[in-house]
């Protein structure tokens, strides 16, 4: 059996779990340590062997999981990538994602034959299993610390780290079919021909039909554009796949398109796929915790440290020097951070699960080799990257990480207001500049009957324009917005809020489907709704007749 049946203990186990993985969440970015080694030793507390067993040993049912899983994590990859802060360093990004991949895997190979005594093909698969690195650590460390690096260091990590998998995985399957007896020379050619070019244009043709289908289809319906996404990247994946393409390679081609196009609700998706990707992350990670063997680890220690420190002193570094300093621009403690910062982690999980479910002959335990190896990467490695970019003389203090990802908002977010000018109000028949207006306040445009006004100083506001403001947005936990509602009864019926000042200040009045923005001489009527800003904990006057409902501005 592969789980318990949903029995109101097992259920209450599944939430602890999740409550937990929050928890963990909150303390590793606090510490500095990616949330996703948390998750793997969660997993590890339920193995096989675990201190909560649960038999759990379907490698194929984590191979088509994590196959899943690992298609939204390119795909956000790519979604996530501001193209204008990577595009200085696309070049050597790419070289890194797939020579710097195969100089690793080639160097790994090497050690393992040569120092572990390992058989040359297995050993070959391994350094493949190993050659990519980790984005979403990268990511999780990079944004929890707010390491701005010098000489535009984190884009290139960013690329770099969500582009090298086409790569290993490419290796990979090479490997497994000339393991298995299933490749020749020409099929060897043919398939690297195929899985760059068929995943190449597929994803171009893929991201161009999802681009045109969002400028062309007028309205998503709420929550509509995220299944439209959702589909998309299933999509990037599935068809260049079906003619030996490289599906991880389109669907991060597709998602570096999108990412960087314009369109409605842009950041509630970025949004959206941020959570949705890290759910799989988790998923790959508890995975790999669930299909450990705690009481074999010990036979898989010795050669994964070994491995580890040969990768994070040899290989590694070996190739981002090979292929950086050539370009003469790079210095030798760049090039040293770029090569520290290479975190082994869930593409490494899903290949060694795809070499374990091979009709191949492994006669090394992989998984647990490169389960410890991800264990050593992104916990001791990972929680170093900040002491060693401080060393290094690394850390920008006047670059903002988040600029490097699409998701980045400029400090506080801005919001945009509207003001009716009607025919007493104080801005009719004058012009913007002559308003008066706070410098954080901006009119960005003017709607005159139907018509949008990209205004100047010198336009004239007339009656019956409906101006767009522009300011910062507001939010701490100290303000609340507290809604009540004026009942039939109530002595504040035909009455002017003036009359009634209460607690607080009333920023809205809801009637109807109406919103009117208030005044004091707004007079309320019966089923009225009152926003009203509220300081300091919500609370609710004793003795009032009206009923209210909370919430935090």
């Amino acid at each position: 059996m592969l789980f318990p049946s949903l029995t109101p203990l097992f259920l209450i186990l599944i939430a602890v779990v999740i409550l937990t993985c929050i928890w963990l969440n909150t303390l590793s970015s606090r510490i500095g340590v990616p949330a996703l080694l948390a998750f793997m030793l969660l997993g590890m507390l339920f193995a096989n062997n675990g201190l909560w067993p649960v038999r759990f040993d379907n490698y194929d049912f984590a191979k088509e999981t994590c196959t899943v899983a690992l298609i939204f994590i390119m795909f956000y990859g790519g979604f996530g990538t501001r193209w204008e802060s990577v595009k200085p360093v696309v070049r050597e990004s790419i070289l890194l994602a797939s020579v710097g991949v195969l100089a690793t895997a080639a160097l790994v190979g090497l050690f393992c034959h040569y120092v572990l005594h390992w058989a040359l093909l297995e050993s070959l698969l391994f350094g493949a299993v190993m050659g990519s690195t980790d984005a979403a650590s990268v990511f999780s460390i990079l944004r929890s610390k707010r390491l701005g690096l010098r000489n535009n260091t984190a884009p290139m990590l960013e690329m770099e780290s969500g582009s090298n998998d086409p790569a290993a995985y490419m290796l990979t399957v090479i490997l497994l079919s000339v393991m298995n007896g299933s490749a020749s020379g020409g099929g060897i050619v043919w398939n690297v021909f195929a899985q760059i070019v068929f995943g190449g244009l597929g994803g171009l043709v893929i991201a161009w039909l999802a681009v045109f289908g969002f400028r062309h289809i007028p309205y998503f319906a709420s929550g509509f554009d995220s299944l439209y996404i959702f589909a998309v990247a299933i999509a990037a994946y599935a068809f260049p796949t079906m003619i030996g393409g490289n599906g991880y390679l389109s669907a991060y081609i597709v998602g570096i398109v999108l990412g960087n196009e314009e369109f409605n609700n842009k950041k509630s998706l970025v949004s959206f796929f941020d959570g949705f990707t890290g759910l799989m992350q988790v998923l790959i990670f508890f995975l790999l915790g669930l299909l450990a063997h705690p009481a074999q680890m010990h036979k898989a220690v010795l050669p994964a440290i070994a491995i580890f420190l040969f990768m994070l002193l040899v290989a590694r570094p070996a190739a981002v020097f090979g292929i950086l300093t050539p370009f003469r621009k790079y210095g030798v403690k760049q090039q040293a951070l770029i090569s520290f910062v290479g975190l082994r982690g869930a593409a490494s999980i899903v290949f060694a699960i795809m070499a374990m479910v091979s009709p191949a002959f492994l006669e090394h335990d992989i998984f647990n080799v490169v389960f410890v190896v991800v264990l050593l990467s992104i916990g001791l490695q990972g929680s170093l990257i900040p002491w060693v970019a401080h060393k290094l003389d690394m850390i920008d203090p006047n670059a903002d990480i988040m600029k490097t990802f699409n998701d980045y908002s400029g400090g506080t977010d801005m919001l945009f207001g509207r003001v009716p000018v009607t025919t007493d109000s104080a801005w009719a028949g004058r012009e913007i500049r002559t308003l008066g207006l706070p410098r954080n306040l901006l009119i960005a445009l003017v709607m005159r009957n139907g018509e949008r006004i990209l205004p100047r100083g010198s336009t004239v506001l007339q009656p019956g324009d409906e101006v767009i403001t522009m300011t910062r947005g507001f939010e701490d936990t100290d303000t609340f917005l507290i809604e009540k509602k004026v009942k039939v009864d109530s002595r504040r019926v035909g009455s002017r809020i003036a009359d009634y000042p209460g607690k607080g200040l009333v920023v809205m009045v809801r009637r109807g489907e109406e919103n009117i923005i208030p005044n004091g001489d707004t007079v309320l009527q019966a089923g009225d709704k009152l926003v009203i800003l509220n300081l300091g904990q919500p609370a609710v006057p004793s003795g009032t007749d009206d009923k209210a409902s909370e919430k935090k501005a």
